[in-house]
């Protein structure tokens, strides 16, 4: 009997540290030091939350940059990434439907960035190289008509550069750069 008390006081104790105390002193420590991060990297816009700098939304219209391509139909609850082979004839195939579709949207392009025919990880991925938002200006630019060189600018004033300067690649944001697109437009 006297071991079952011990593993119960021993459960209790652990479940309130690690249940409880743990979780609440990360979140405070979060709060107070990152709390836009700790929040979900939210978007604003008009005061109002329009999306997370972390997250994709999938874009119909014509006008605006279109991200990558999602498996979950960026519908947060359903991540996935393809787990396709690369030497897949499915995956092949999925990759020339791709190119079919933006060359639709996009005939004059001949230089196509992966990343706009292929699916991130997660099927979330925020970001497109700069190459990418470039390769969709001429469509925007037909559909808005905002010049390729303003387009281009938009691009280059929301290009973030290597993390610490040295990770990961130059990108862009699509949803900010979508809000500020709109803007233009509206002007």
């Amino acid at each position: 009997m006297n071991m079952i008390m011990t593993a119960i006081r021993s459960s209790v104790v652990l479940m309130l540290l690690c249940g409880l105390i743990y979780p609440l002193v990360t979140t405070g420590v979060a709060q107070a030091l990152f709390p836009k991060q700790a929040d979900g990297s939210l978007i604003e816009s008009g005061g109002q939350i329009v999306g997370s700098e972390l997250l994709a939304q999938g874009v119909d219209s014509p006008k605006l940059f279109h991200p990558r391509v999602s498996n979950a139909k960026y519908d947060p609850t359903a991540s996935a990434g393809s787990n396709m082979a690369i030497a897949s004839d499915d995956y092949v195939q999925g990759i020339a439907d791709q190119i079919d579709e933006l060359k639709k949207d996009n005939p004059k392009l001949t230089d196509i960035p992966a990343d706009l025919v292929t699916v991130s990880g997660s099927g979330f991925d925020p970001d497109l190289s700069p190459e990418a938002a470039k390769a969709q200006m001429p469509r925007i630019s037909r559909e808005t008509g905002i010049s390729e060189q303003q387009l281009a600018q938009l691009v280059d004033a929301h290009t973030k550069g290597r993390q610490m300067g040295i990770f990961g690649e130059p990108r862009v944001n699509v949803t900010e750069l979508n809000l500020e697109l709109i803007k233009q437009v509206k002007r």
